[in-house]
C-alpha cells in the first residue's frame, strides 16, 4: 500500500539505554523536521523492551533534552514496556500461520551455517527454552531509500531474525514493526546502521499483512575510532544548555542551508522545518565527528 505526504506520520524512538548523543539528536532533528516539512505528525516512542540495558533515569533526561531542543511531540508517549498484549497478538498470529518457529540453535552453531538456519530448526514448531524467529519466505526485499537510493536483499543471505529471545524478552525486530502498525507510522527516518534491518522488518511487514512505510536512513556521526556514536561506545551526552548550538551543528552534519544567526530555537526549528531539503542530506554512510 502507498502512502501520500497528506498523512504523513514520522517518529522517534530512541532506547533508555542512556542519554541523547550527538548521533541521537541528528535523527530526532531529522525525523521532526520531515514530518513538519510535510504538515505531518511527529510521534515519540520509548523502546524500553530491554530492562538489562536501560540505564535508570534515561528516559527522562530524553524527555527533557528533546524540550530543551524545541522538538514538541504529538499525542501522549508511546511506551514498549506496556505493549507485551500486542506482541504476544502478533507472535501467536505467525506461530499460527507457520511464519514464524521456535529455535534452540546456539549462536556457535549459527555462525557455522553463516547464519542460516538448518532445515531441521526450520520444520520443528514446538516450544520449548527457545528462541522465536521468523520465517523469511524465500523471495528477494527491494525498495528505493530516499536518502540512499535502491537497495536489494536477497533473502537467502539475511537468516531468521529473532522475534522473542530465550530469555522471555521480545526483539526489537518484532516490537518496532507492531508499533509502526499501531500508530500508523507512514515514515521511518532513521541511522543507516539500521539499514540491513529493514530487510527483516519488510519481510515481517509483509507476514503480518501490514501497510508498507518509507524509509529515509541517515549517515551516521562515527569518531576518531571509525565507530559510531553510540551510548554503548559511551559517546557524551548532549549539553541542553546549548541546544541552540547543537541544533545549529546537527543542520551542518544533514547538509542542509544554514539558519539566520538570530534566530532563538523556536524561530530556528520553523525556518529549518521551511527549508529542509533531503536531497542535500548526504548520502555516504558515515560522517567524521567535527568540533561545533
Amino acid at each position: 500500500m502507498s502512502v501520500s505526504n497528506t498523512d504523513y506520520i514520522g517518529r522517534f524512538a530512541p532506547s533508555p539505554s542512556g542519554p541523547l548523543h550527538l548521533g541521537s539528536l541528528l535523527t530526532a532533528v531529522a525525523s521532526y523536521l520531515d514530518a513538519r516539512a510535510k504538515h505531518g505528525k511527529w510521534l515519540l516512542r520509548l523502546e524500553d523492551i530491554d530492562p538489562p540495558r536501560e540505564q535508570e533515569g534515561a528516559a527522562n533526561l530524553i524527555i527533557n533534552s528533546l524540550i530543551a531542543h524545541g522538538l514538541k511531540w504529538d499525542g501522549d508517549i508511546l511506551w514498549q514496556s506496556q505493549r507485551s498484549k500486542h506482541y504476544d497478538t502478533a507472535l501467536n498470529q505467525l506461530l499460527n500461520n507457520q511464519r514464524a518457529y521456535y529455535c534452540s540453535c546456539s549462536r556457535a552453531q549459527l555462525n557455522s551455517t553463516g547464519g542460516i538456519h538448518p532445515e531441521s530448526c526450520l520444520q520443528a514448531f514446538t516450544p520449548g527454552d527457545a528462541a522465536i524467529r521468523l520465517k523469511i519466505e524465500q523471495h528477494n526485499v527491494e525498495f528505493v531509500d530516499r536518502v540512499q537510493g535502491p537497495q536489494c536483499f536477497q533473502s537467502k543471505n539475511i537468516g531468521d531474525p529473532v522475534l522473542k529471545r530465550r530469555d522471555g524478552l521480545y526483539a526489537y525486530q518484532l516490537a518496532v514493526v507492531v508499533d509502526d502498525a499501531e500508530q500508523e507510522i507512514t515514515d521511518i527516518v532513521r541511522g543507516v546502521d539500521l539499514l540491513d534491518a529493514t530487510a527483516w522488518q519488510i519481510h515481517l511487514q509483509e507476514a503480518l499483512s501490514l501497510q508498507t512505510i518509507r524509509y529515509l536512513h541517515l549517515p551516521v556521526i562515527v569518531g576518531d575510532d571509525g565507530h559510531k556514536l553510540s551510548k554503548q561506545s559511551f559517546a557524551p551526552a548532549i549539553d541542553d544548555q546549548t541546544a541552540k548550538t547543537n541544533l545549529l551543528q546537527v543542520l551542518r552534519y544533514l547538509g542542509q542551508t544554514p539558519p539566520p544567526a538570530e534566530l532563538n530555537i523556536a524561530e530556528l526549528l520553523q525556518w529549518a522545518t521551511q527549508h529542509w531539503r533531503t536531497d542535500h542530506i548526504p548520502s555516504q554512510t558515515a560522517l567524521s565527528l567535527q568540533s561545533s
